[in-house]
């Protein structure tokens, strides 16, 4: 990049107001007057204010014609000095996101015959498209043409077919070379975007139908390379979208694995953790690196190191939509991870090489917020930057077929912008599921206007991870001695019943408006695993009690109201060996150890039968408060434990009534039943859909660490 030598500096701060920096070792930081020109017009500014700083001289300047954004503007002092206007803070203006609005195309338009270029660059004042052609080594470069909102243009003529390109860009004096924003495919490691044909890549088979709420989905997250790169995981293309779209796959004990494990489970959506471009691993590298993927780079392309070719664009396209396709005709759904809350390296991003300070945040100083921890906030509530996140979305549910999204620190995103995607995708299919962190972050937006939890009235068809839950059921995640009601601490007993209800309440005012915006988990990539909080803070007790709390847990979160989430392997104890924050450990601790299932084959099995008992009937994974308060009640039962009714049922499905006890204490405890002759689906050993035994007696012992579920 050329370095500027400038004797000082001037920026437009609003649309009539520019700030003009003069160092004291210049003329001692004064200057009496000063003089915006561009070409033959030229105007006398007036000096509004002036202040000493330590080692320059600020003037706080009025223009009375308002400088055209877009092109160059000199200005001049009382000495015959002079400087280039550099664009400023205005671009965090609102008259700037009004202004410059554009609900056009942006990116690429391609046929065999031509190609369209559409970029979106006001504050540029020249803008190049570079062409890399495709059996040459040689490159060419277009001028690109202004047009209204500050959109540049140009067509080229020809089949462009795996041509790569770039964008040159002239913002305050300096050429920069961008990636397209927009791209949807391109070369290895994301330097270079490429122009392909997506009508030639293969189509997505759509999902089965019979989903119709959010609280019908079972979502169990997983990670690409997770779930395949286990030496016994009967994978053959391990830590590949390939490897994962496997199917009849088994470890040496004969257990299925990958994908058909997961069908087995019974579970309706996977989860995947985020597949667009992402920074952190080298897709042309031995593959020891490795990453979860919240370092984005390109939004709309898929991440090359999970493809079998990264130097080819398509694969990686084609690759990923078998994947999507396979999981659809086994009859799952995809839900991704997406991260539009920050990118990589914010100075490296497209976004600030092409309109420099508008796509992130700035605190009161003018300096890059970072709510995030990462270093950047995206400004979501910026018009040009909703609709980029806005058509993202849309781009990779309808080319790609997702089911759902999960969006990465949804509280730095504003509500606006969660509420405008939900109603895009409703546009195109209302089943699709929306959830989120909805954490409360410190960003330099309004409070209220914050898609967090404290705001979620205003989101009402928006799913959030219910931290209230999971830090009620094991206690605090940040606090690994922090036992929880599954660890038998009284004190979460009210939380607990409340978290059973879907965060709603059944008399009082819940956490939530719907059940449909609680997301109920446990664990999940993020901190230590459930087993591995269980190790430091449950150390003195034997393995098998340690196994039981966490089955006790993760029945929780199936048989509770709202949207159940199970973190892969938490089924069958997966260990991270105590690793809390591994997004870029190796896969030694990361990978899903498949021998694990053999070993707790009891588990996983009664795991399946309550995921079985969940989706046969409506009773518990009812989609509104109403129905939570009309069917369900708590009865009288000796603390800790809980149980509760859900009556006159029968129309959500077999059984009218259901009795439901949880007991989080390493003893048995006798209790008296609402009535007699119960049919027992599920006690400390089994879970089934069928009855294992009857109960004709009022008194029964529920035992240790357990939950009985008995139907009428």
């Amino acid at each position: 990049m050329i370095v500027i030598d400038r004797l000082f500096y001037a920026y437009l701060d609003d649309v009539k107001v520019i700030t003009v920096l003069l160092p004291v070792g210049y003329h001692n930081g004064e200057s009496k007057e000063f003089i915006l020109k561009q070409g033959n017009i030229q105007e006398k500014l007036i000096i509004k204010e002036k202040v000493l700083l330590h080692d320059t001289v600020k003037y706080i300047c009025e223009s009375i014609l308002e400088p055209q954004i877009g092109l160059p503007y000199t200005i001049y002092d009382e000495h015959g000095g002079e400087t280039d206007l550099q664009i400023g803070s205005v671009i965090r203006t609102p008259e700037f996101d009004e202004k410059f609005y554009y609900d056009g195309p942006l990116g690429i338009l391609y046929s065999p015959e031509r190609t369209f270029f559409s970029l979106w660059a006001p504050t540029a004042t020249q803008c190049q498209l570079k062409l890399n052609h495709k059996d040459e080594n040689s490159q060419t470069k277009y001028e690109m043409f202004r047009k209204e909102n500050g959109v540049w243009m140009v067509t080229i003529e020809g089949d462009l077919d795996k041509y790569e390109y770039t964008y040159l860009v002239c913002v305050n004096l300096e050429w920069r070379e961008a990636v397209d924003p927009y791209a949807v495919a391109v070369t290895a490691n994301g330097e270079k975007g490429v122009i392909v044909d997506l009508n030639r890549t293969i189509c997505v088979a759509k999902p089965k139908s019979g989903f119709n709420s959010p609280t019908d989905a079972i979502i169990y997250e997983t990670h690409i390379r997770d779930l395949t790169i286990h030496s016994n995981s009967g994978i053959k293309q391990k830590g590949l979208y390939m490897g994962a779209a496997e199917l009849d796959t088994h470890c040496s004990s004969g257990e299925p694995t990958g994908l058909s494990y997961i069908k087995n489970l019974g579970v309706t959506h996977i989860e995947f953790l985020p597949l667009n471009d992402f920074g952190g691993v080298d897709e042309l590298g031995d593959k020891t690196d490795y990453n979860w993927g919240y370092n984005p780079i390109h939004f709309n392309a898929p991440e090359g190191s999970y493809s079998t070719d990264p130097t080819d664009p398509y694969k990686r396209i084609n690759e990923l939509k078998s994947l999507i396709s396979t999981i659809h005709e086994e009859g799952l759904r995809v839900i991704l991870d997406v991260v539009y809350n920050h990118v990589y390296i914010r100075e490296e991003s497209s976004f600030e090489k092409i309109v420099p300070g508008y796509f992130f945040r700035h605190d009161q100083n003018g300096m890059p917020s970072n709510g995030t921890g990462v270093g950047n906030d995206i400004a979501s509530e910026r018009l040009m930057v909703r609709k980029f996140i806005v058509e993202s979305i849309l781009f990779w549910k309808v080319e790609y077929g997702m089911d759902g999204f999960r969006f990465d620190l949804m509280g730095i995103l504003d509500i606006e912008t969660m509420n405008t995607i939900r109603k895009a995708l409703d546009m195109v299919d209302r089943s699709t599921i929306m959830i989120g962190e909805g954490w409360d972050l410190n960003t330099p937006i309004m409070i209220d206007e914050k898609a967090s939890i404290r705001n979620q009235k205003r989101l009402p068809r928006i799913g959030q991870f219910n931290d209230f839950f999971r830090d009620t059921v094991k206690g605090n995640t940040f606090n690994l001695h922090d036992k929880g009601f599954v660890l038998g601490n009284d004190r979460y007993y009210e939380a607990a019943k409340q978290i059973l209800v879907g965060s709603v309440g059944l008399k009082e005012k819940g956490l939530f408006q719907e059940p449909v915006q609680s997301v109920n988990y446990i664990e999940s990539h993020d901190n230590h695993t459930f087993w591995d909080k269980l190790l430091i803070c449950e150390k003195e007790e034997p393995e098998e009690i340690r196994k039981q709390q966490q089955t006790l847990a993760t029945a929780m979160v199936l048989l509770s109201q709202g949207i159940p989430f199970l973190h892969c392997g938490q089924e069958f104890f997966r260990t991270k060996n105590g690793v809390g924050n591994s997004y870029r450990s190796p896969n030694e601790i990361n990978q899903i150890d498949w021998d694990k299932v053999q070993e707790n084959r009891v588990y996983t099995q009664y795991i399946k039968g309550l995921i079985q008992l969940r989706r046969s009937h409506q009773a518990f994974r009812f989609p509104t408060t109403e129905q939570i308060r009309k069917h369900m009640t708590f009865l009288p039962v000796e603390r800790p434990l809980i149980s509760f009714t859900l009556t006159n049922v029968g129309k959500y499905g077999k059984w009218n009534q259901i009795f439901v006890v949880f007991n989080p204490l390493k003893i048995s405890t006798e209790i008296t039943l609402p009535e007699r002759d119960y049919f027992v689906l599920v006690d400390d050993k089994v879970a089934k859909l069928d009855p294992i035994r009857s109960v004709t007696e009022e008194k029964m012992s529920v035992p240790p660490l357990s939950v009985h579920v008995l139907v009428k």
